[in-house]
């Protein structure tokens, strides 16, 4: 059987079968497709229920693009149902509407009752947020059902971590435990990178050898991840317990066993396999000698990292220290559920608007994702709680980009149509024709930048 190729990760690597690789690729991509095709759905039903309360005719109702032709269609009424081919987002097609269809004929002709445009403001502007309103309850409902059916599972903020290298020139140092951000206890190991990139951390209290000390800091902490491309900031504390060790690798030529525990390298202190990482993957080509425990005794070996910092070692997981970090599960009933559903979707919203503050940096601009970014936050098996926590949290996502005001987006419409009850006369409809071929070039701008960052991550390894 010919070797199989590698990817290296820090201070070993971990092999993998491409086939295997595929088919988490292909498990990831099922996922995202399901999910974006229940929000899709969903918020142009939003969209659509509302058009007939009103009684306003809906020309077409598609989940995904059909451009030059469809996949599936059906005529039902007034209405053509159908699938396009092209799975970016969906559509419905109003009747006397400006969109993205741009069918200016339709608009030459004397208004109808059941179009849109001969409809009060006021229902047009609920038509118009109809897909937004549904993809916000519906957050809130799938949050409310993930707790009821699954309750939560949290690992309390009570370890010591290891820092990234690029955080010690801030003042934090390996074996910290991060207390608090800005005076404010975190009660979650969790809390540590997901508060610390929503909020406005300007001052972290940590306890060091006993004490504690406060870390002021000159620009917010969540900046400084983006800036440095930090994805992993704190890391728990696991020994460096070696699991596999690569055949004809430079931990084999060293006498590296498995069953051995690396507890120093050089005269490092913390004998924990990412201070270990850290520290092999820093010396690239360079002699290093490794303390490590053997069957109760204590050896030194000499090793040479190859150019990319790795020696061809695999550890244990996490998990199987989950002994050593006890968590706390938290069950609902259903009124907790449907409080706690609406909190964290709550939270969940504003925390994913603060993040927004970052994106006109250059930094965070280089963070856009498409795609390929959403599927991978999927679980490489199909795990249902992480797909509908996931779904929950696209939906808000929806619900908020739809609602920005750029022509071709639900809040684009919106906007105009606040303009006209304010002013008390429409905008020209030229004016509303050429912002919303404004606002489809760059949205499709847009796509085009964030596809353009997820295949620069893909091919320098910053998906791993």
């Amino acid at each position: 059987m010919p070797a199989l190729p590698r990817r290296t990760f820090g201070a070993f690597t971990k092999t993998f079968d491409p086939e295997i690789f595929d088919m988490v690729a292909l498990i990831k991509a099922a996922q995202l497709l399901l999910s974006l095709s229940i929000l899709v759905v969903l918020h142009e039903l939003g969209h659509y229920w509302a058009a007939r309360a009103f009684k306003t005719r809906v020309e077409k109702f598609y989940l995904f693009m059909n451009p030059g032709f469809s996949l599936f269609k059906k005529q039902i009424g007034d209405t053509e149902w159908g699938i396009g081919w092209l799975p970016l987002g969906g559509y419905v097609k109003i009747a006397g509407m400006i969109d993205e269809s741009m069918d200016t004929e339709q608009m030459s002709q004397p208004a109808k009752p059941w179009e849109f445009r001969s409809k009060p403001a006021w229902q047009r502007l609920i038509i118009m947020l109809g897909g937004i309103i549904v993809n916000l309850i519906l957050g809130f409902v799938i949050y409310s059902g993930v707790l009821l059916t699954w309750g939560e599972t949290k690992l309390p903020n009570v370890h010591a971590v290891n820092v990234d290298p690029a955080l010690e020139v801030l003042g934090f140092q390996d074996g910290d435990r991060i207390l608090g951000y800005n005076g404010q206890e975190l009660a979650y190991y969790d809390d540590l990178r997901m508060q610390g990139f929503n909020q406005k951390v300007k001052a972290v209290d940590v306890l060091r050898n006993g004490r504690m000390v406060r870390i002021e800091l000159d620009q917010e902490l969540g900046q400084t991840f983006i800036d440095k491309g930090i994805r992993r900031p704190f890391s728990l504390l696991f020994p460096c317990d070696i699991l596999v060790v690569d055949s004809l690798s430079r931990a084999q030529q060293a006498g590296l066993e498995v069953g051995d525990r690396i507890v120093a390298v050089g005269d490092m202190t913390l004998p924990y396999y990412e201070t270990v990482r850290e520290a092999i993957q820093a010396h690239p080509e360079t002699p290093i000698r490794l303390t490590v425990e053997r069957a109760g005794t204590t050896i030194q070996l000499d090793a040479v990292p190859d150019s990319t910092g790795s020696l061809g070692f695999a550890v244990h997981s996490l998990a199987h220290y989950a002994d050593a970090f006890p968590t706390e599960h938290i069950s609902y009933g259903a009124l907790e559920a449907i409080t706690h559903g609406y909190t964290t979707a709550w939270e969940t919203l504003k925390d994913y608007v603060r993040s927004m503050r970052f994106l006109f940096t250059k930094s965070g601009a280089s963070q856009v994702g498409s795609l390929v970014t959403f599927g991978s936050i999927f679980d490489a098996g199909w795990d249902w709680e992480i797909f509908w926590r996931n779904t929950a949290f696209f939906s808000l996502i929806l619900a908020f980009m739809n609602l920005l005001p750029i022509p071709a987006l639900d809040g684009g419409h919106v906007m105009f149509t606040l303009y006209e009850m304010i002013a008390g006369r429409p905008a020209p409809e030229k004016l509303l024709e050429r912002a919303q071929m404004v606002g489809i070039i760059v949205l499709l701008s847009l796509m085009i930048f964030a596809l353009g960052n997820d295949f620069w991550r893909l091919f320098t390894g910053g998906f791993g």
